[in-house]
């Protein structure tokens, strides 16, 4: 979680660096907080979500969940906290969490299909 923090929060603050103090700071502290918190939720959340879906939609629909509650989110929180550079700031962590939640979620479904498979449940 503190590497989420620091990373993303350090992509923030640069996203908004054009912008007076204290705004490009505010951005980091809002962002660094969002990610190590979405740390946490994206497992959890694709994982309940898993359980909820069969066949094909197992490999799109937990993941596109996760990450448009992600964005919607992101996008609230920093528009409420006055984020300059909204779409900047939000991009990278969005990728990167996108890209896990894909992964994850695909890994699961593949690890699920393997123990159905050798009859291990």
């Amino acid at each position: 979680m503190l590497v989420a923090f620091l990373l993303m929060g350090s992509w923030a603050f640069w996203a908004n660096r054009l912008h007076p103090m204290p705004r490009p700071f505010f951005a980091g502290v809002v962002q660094g907080i969002l990610s190590a918190a979405l740390t946490l939720f994206l497992k959890s959340a694709v994982d309940g979500l898993l359980a909820r879906f069969s066949g094909l939609l197992r490999y799109v629909a937990p993941p596109l969940i996760a990450f448009v509650g992600s964005a919607t989110l992101l996008v609230v929180v920093h528009f409420l906290s006055g984020t300059p550079e909204i779409l900047q700031t939000i991009a990278v962590p969005l990728l990167v969490s996108g890209g896990y939640v894909t992964i994850y979620n695909a890994a699961m479904v593949g690890r699920a299909a393997a123990a159905i498979g050798t009859g291990e449940r």
